[in-house]
């Protein structure tokens, strides 16, 4: 078996896709019998070290940027220790998730020292977006400048999604392959709390939409608020779980049938999924979707924007509905055949959730992560 390094800049109790693939993947790897080493930032001060589950997990002095979105490393003692640590250890493979953080050149640098070749492993399709325009072409300028480095470094890049190995073909970089995200789909299932949502917001049998993620603006936010208010006198309710900066525009937007119910943890999220009839994601960009997988794995059909995993999910129209763009009157116009009976969302469901169990397996991605990061294995 293997020691395996995973950089990931942002882990648990940070709430993102990235976050759960790491936690996910080194659960597996782990119970494949390797060894995990986790490195990451210690962006809510739990400390520099810790054993758990079998996964140990190095965690950098940092600062929180972007409301700690982009956590710095700080180069002090603690940082010091943390290097000399892993110099020491016998390292067969380093994985680094995504492209764009300093964490991710320090995890190239890393496996420069041990003779390796680093895989970073992109998790988006499109240049970050925070609204802004001058902060949005000052973000996609660093994402060039710091992937033309990465080219020069003795790296593979993999993507994924087929739709994150075309976004590096925009960079010129050429993907190895596909490391797919995954879900334990029973499981998943498994573990969903009793909560029902539709009797405690008083839903009934109206048409149940949910959104589960960050209220920040490339998710969508402020085109499901304005779906909603295209649909308002309908029978059809949007059930948010979340937190995010966006938070205050959907309480200003005072929309009766538009309900938040908080960030849930994974149980209450999936009996959230297995009430609702359709999973609502009008994001700009997605590497593939950790929450598109959750309702997937929960049987209940999509309505999302064409990114990463949309199509690996939904191969065709059987399957759920996978929109060209992130636009609110589209999305309104195809909720509102979904209410005329149009469509057999039963049907939708059962074949995502069938696709979710073939297709996505963590046993798979794992080996897939092995194959890759192991000199000894290629």
């Amino acid at each position: 078996m293997s020691t395996i390094c995973i950089f990931s800049a942002l882990c648990f109790p940070s709430m993102g896709g990235v976050e759960r693939f790491t936690d996910s993947l080194s659960a597996e790897l782990v119970r494949q019998g390797h060894e995990v080493i986790v490195v990451t930032n210690d962006t809510h001060g739990l400390g520099m070290h810790d054993v758990s589950s079998g996964v140990e997990t190095f965690r950098l002095p940092c600062f929180n940027v972007l409301g700690g979105r982009y956590p710095v490393p700080v180069c002090n003692f603690d940082y010091r220790v943390v290097m000399d640590e892993l110099d020491a250890r016998q390292i067969d493979g380093i994985l680094v998730n995504t492209r764009f953080y300093l964490h991710s050149i320090l995890g190239v640098r890393i496996a420069k020292r041990h003779g390796l070749q680093a895989v970073v492993l992109d998790h988006g399709s499109a240049y970050l977006t925070l609204g802004s325009s001058v902060l949005d072409w000052a973000i996609a300028r660093y994402e060039d400048t710091i992937t033309r480095y990465l080219r020069r470094q003795p790296v593979d890049f993999y993507g994924i999604s087929q739709k994150s190995t075309e976004w590096l073909a925009h960079f010129g970089v050429k993907a190895r392959g596909i490391i797919n995200n995954s879900i334990d789909a029973a499981a998943y299932r498994a573990q969903a709390s009793s909560r029902s949502f539709r009797s405690e917001l008083g839903i009934g049998d109206e048409l149940m939409l949910a959104f589960t993620g960050r209220f920040i603006l490339e998710k969508g936010i402020t085109v499901l608020i304005d779906m909603m208010r295209q649909l308002q006198g309908e029978r059809v309710h949007l059930v948010m779980a979340g937190d995010g900066p966006l938070r205050s525009v959907i309480e200003d937007a005072k929309l009766e049938a538009v309900h938040l119910v908080g960030r849930l943890d994974a149980p209450d999220i999936a009996a959230l999924l297995l009430e609702s009839d359709v999973f609502c994601l009008p994001t700009r960009s997605e590497g593939f979707s950790t929450s598109l997988l959750e309702s997937a794995a929960c049987g209940t059909p999509s309505l999302v924007t064409d990114v990463g995993g949309a199509r690996e999910l939904m191969p065709d129209d059987s399957y759920g509905f996978v929109m060209h763009e992130a636009d609110a009157r589209a999305f309104a116009s195809l909720v509102h055949r979904i209410l005329r009976g149009t469509y057999d969302l039963a049907d939708m469901g059962d074949r995502c959730r069938c696709r979710a169990e073939e297709y996505c397996s963590w046993d798979a991605t794992a080996h897939k992560v092995v194959e890759a990061v192991c000199p000894n294995r290629r």
